[in-house]
């Protein structure tokens, strides 16, 4: 079994890691101080969010840390990097509100991953996936964090808030980002 040292301090994210990775891995929270840059792509906030973890507690062991975006169609991108901000400021709801007149493809956004994978003397890895969906006209769900009550995945009728995050992990960006990562750690073992 691989242990992976996950930089974050949101529990939610660790369980779906879990859930993604399976049975082979087992994935544990590393809830160090990591500032969250602003930055106009998630790669510079995740690099940098690395490269601060690697400065300020010289970890001896391999760690991934990501980052994730809401990008909407119709606000040009936005919220994008700036998601965990704008979700603090504006929540769901402000999201709902600036999409008020759109309908059909006016309401298109993808969720954005990036994930960097550090080797204690190697040059980072990065992972990235995107999952294409849609803002609802309504937040439902219990589960999941952030802007899941208002995303619907494509290929789905309900929104990662109404997911289980095994359900969740085959659709979203984060799941499609530790996917691409455990490929690759897989094969290094080859």
């Amino acid at each position: 079994m691989m242990i992976i040292n996950f930089v974050t301090s949101n529990k939610n994210k660790v369980l779906e890691a879990q859930a993604r990775l399976g049975a082979g891995f087992c994935v544990r929270q590393w809830d160090v101080d990591c500032p969250e840059i602003q930055a106009d792509t998630l790669e510079e906030v995740a690099l940098a969010s690395a490269q601060h973890v690697i400065e300020k507690h010289a970890p001896k062991e391999a760690f991934i840390l990501e980052d994730a975006g809401l990008f909407v169609d119709a606000l040009k991108g936005f919220p994008g990097p700036y998601s965990h901000f704008v979700h603090d400021t504006l929540d769901c709801k402000g999201i709902l509100k600036l999409l008020e007149s759109a309908n059909g493809k006016g309401r298109n956004a993808r969720f954005e991953a990036v994930l960097v994978y550090t080797v204690p003397g190697k040059k980072p890895a990065l992972f990235k996936g995107i999952c294409r969906g849609k803002i609802a006209e309504s937040q439902a769900g219990k589960n999941g964090f952030g802007f899941d009550p208002i995303f619907v995945p494509d290929g789905e009728s309900r929104r990662f808030a109404e997911m289980k995050p095994e359900e969740k992990g085959k659709y979203s960006h984060r799941g499609l980002a530790l996917g691409a990562f455990a490929n690759y750690v897989k094969s290094l073992k080859v």
